[in-house]
């Protein structure tokens, strides 16, 4: 009897290691939230700082966290280091660069989690938060004229290129289901301009290191 609890109780613990180790390794997440302020994430450092502070929260520490945005001199893919990626359940998202702007990656709906690991909403839920800033074209590099004034803006001004993490639109096109270049915002950069076409100024964070 004492061995068999010995031997479960050696088998839970492997198990907790495990559970943690996986959610230790994430390394991708959608924001759970954005700045409040539509498209002005205070810049790059801004929106850096922000996916830093929600990954803290949910206790993964440690890590150099970048957000997955272009500027008018900066290309998202070149933020956010080598790979893999893992969300927040241990799945994989892309190996490295060129798999994740490639149909190898495995971003969906249901991998495409919030640093809590729950499911963003997409399109078809109410409200509709598909619309994720990126500023860029579906090979990671920058649109210049769609970053809302590098990140910066929250009026009428400017536009934001989008994806959706859904990989879901109006139609079979290719840039319905872009995950990162669908897009742009319209009506400018503010939370209400976002919101009309399914936004809620949510980005993607990708763990550096």
């Amino acid at each position: 009897m004492r061995r068999l609890l010995l031997v479960t109780a050696a088998a839970s613990l492997a198990a907790i290691g495990v559970a943690s180790s996986q959610d230790a390794t994430m390394s991708f997440f959608v924001t759970s939230v954005g700045s409040g302020k539509g498209a002005d994430l205070g810049g790059l450092a801004g929106a850096d700082a922000h996916c830093a502070s929600l990954a803290e929260a949910v206790g993964v520490t440690g890590k150099t966290w970048h957000a997955y945005l272009s500027t008018s001199d900066t290309d998202a893919r070149d933020r956010i280091g080598t790979g893999p990626w893992f969300n927040a359940k241990g799945v994989k998202i892309a190996d490295d660069v060129a798999s994740l702007h490639s149909d190898a990656n495995a971003i969906t709906k249901q991998t495409a989690l919030d640093e809590k690991g729950e499911v963003v909403n997409g399109r078809g839920d109410k409200p509709n938060r598909h619309d994720v800033l990126t500023g860029s074209k579906p090979d990671g590099t920058k649109i210049a004229d769609q970053t809302c004034g590098d990140w910066t803006l929250s009026g009428a001004e400017g536009a934001a290129m989008t994806g959706h993490h859904d990989r879901t639109g109006l139609d079979d096109s290719a840039a319905a289901k872009s995950w990162n270049s669908s897009h742009a915002s319209r009506g400018g950069c503010s939370q209400e301009a976002l919101r009309s076409t399914g936004g809620d100024g949510l980005f993607y964070c990708f763990a550096v290191n």
